[in-house]
């Protein structure tokens, strides 16, 4: 795809991101006539630092992976800096939490969701990459069901001089939008330092996410959430067997008549261990029971079918006539949008 900014229509906003500097808008490419979505960062409001807005483009240039949202181009263009994507039709994990699943996503779709993510930690791990910021506004789904890792703007290699490193220590600049997701090793900033394990923790934060429509400690100030991870207290899945639990917050009577499978809570134990080198790799999770049931499941129960009734912002190759674009906007006006949502 080629860098002219003329080629772009853009349409309407479907997100922000980079603290509020940055807008995505869903843009028609006319020379494919396909819809993509344009990330548009203004450089001269932008307070994180040219470096690192250039080590997301570069990561997103440097990672080829399936389950990586790839970058079709970025060039200048009067003082905004465009990264086009492709166009992620049922939008980010956290848009559909906020607009259709409050309740939590079902549990089939949060296996295909998790076993998409682990393939592409396990790709990034294997390259001495951490990735630092999983969640579910990082977790974006194509109009077909494709499930694609963002959010690499805070990932760090752990490559120095040619060799890897057992551990690093660097905390992530402008990370408070992550704290809840983030690692007790990484909040702690102790001698010991941190690792891959460091993402499972942050897939163990997402998974409840996923299951129980809200990110745990979110009802906490930051210093009593850094007590709690690490005191080594563990965030559960709210179902039937744990709502009644010593110690869990009160949570919507939609808990009651919930039941996660026994494979479910047994994943999220595994990944929110609070020792690291308990915890499982993202490579030895993918063979998990928990995602063993994607491999029974018919095409019928594909990740598009398991979402409904919500259906895809736009299709690829959408009839560019007003009619279209304006029941499109409709759509995007009922998400219910925040500084995170698409925040690629």
């Amino acid at each position: 795809m080629e860098a002219k900014p003329k080629d772009f229509d853009l349409q309407t906003i479907i997100g922000c991101g980079c603290d509020n500097c940055a807008t995505v808008s869903l843009a028609w490419h006319r020379p494919s006539e396909q819809y993509v979505a344009v990330k548009r960062i203004n450089l001269e409001q932008c307070e994180m630092g040219f470096h690192k807005i250039q080590h997301e483009v570069y990561q997103h240039r440097l990672l080829k992976h399936p389950n990586i949202l790839p970058s079709h181009c970025s060039f200048i263009y009067n003082n905004e800096l465009w990264i086009v994507m492709p166009m992620m039709g049922f939008g980010s994990c956290r848009d559909l939490l906020h607009a259709h699943f409050t309740e939590g996503l079902p549990e089939p779709a949060i296996a295909y969701i998790l076993r998409d993510v682990l393939n592409a930690l396990s790709y990034v791990h294997n390259r001495g990459i951490i990735h630092r910021s999983v969640k579910a506004s990082h977790i974006l789904i194509s109009s077909f069901g494709d499930v694609m890792l963002s959010g690499l703007r805070h990932s760090h290699s752990m490559m120095e001089t040619g060799r890897r490193a057992r551990a690093i220590y660097d905390f992530p600049g402008h990370y408070i939008n992550s704290l809840f997701w983030a690692s007790p090793e990484l909040l702690e900033q102790n001698l010991a330092g941190y690792d891959t394990k460091s993402d499972i923790y942050s897939l163990g934060i997402t998974a409840c996410e996923l299951a129980n429509g809200i990110v745990p400690f979110s009802d906490m100030k930051a210093t009593q959430m850094l007590l709690q991870k690490v005191q080594g207290v563990t965030p559960k899945l709210l179902d039937v067997s744990t709502v009644g639990d010593p110690g869990e917050v009160p949570v919507d009577a939609a808990a009651f008549h919930r039941s996660f499978s026994t494979h479910f809570h047994n994943f999220v134990e595994l990944c929110l261990q609070s020792d690291p080198s308990i915890r499982p790799s993202a490579s030895s999770l993918l063979q998990h029971p928990f995602l063993k049931q994607i491999k029974r499941k018919s095409q019928t129960d594909s990740l598009p079918e398991l979402l409904r009734p919500v259906q895809p912002l736009t299709e690829v190759q959408l009839p560019k006539d007003d009619s279209a674009i304006d029941d499109l906007s409709q759509s995007l006006e009922a998400t219910a949008m925040d500084d995170d949502c698409w925040d690629f």
